[in-house]
């Protein structure tokens, strides 16, 4: 049986603890496809930049809940500070 096909981020790819929640659920992968790319590069920066690995794996839930409740992008999150620099002043130690 083939790995259904992930499509991945702007800036960056899906990680594999993501890409895991994401194919075990028909649906969820169904709504992560139809986002754009910007907003799938939204949730992987969102998910991934935390740095204790409870708080990665809540944003995981949540991400999973959001999306199948119909939200396109995370809420509350000043963007992605790998691609749009004047994100950078919310995060620390990032220049």
């Amino acid at each position: 049986m083939a790995t259904p096909s992930v499509a991945t981020g702007v800036v960056h790819t899906v990680p594999a603890d993501l890409k895991e929640v994401l194919t075990s659920n028909p649906k969820l992968l169904e709504k992560w496809n139809d986002l754009t790319p910007l907003a799938r590069n939204e949730w992987i920066c969102w998910t991934t930049i935390v740095k204790q690995v409870e708080t990665r794996e809540a944003h995981i839930v949540r991400l999973r809940e959001e999306l199948l409740a119909g939200k396109r992008r995370p809420c509350c999150w000043p963007g992605c500070p790998h691609r749009r620099p004047k994100a950078k002043k919310w995060f620390k130690g990032m220049k």
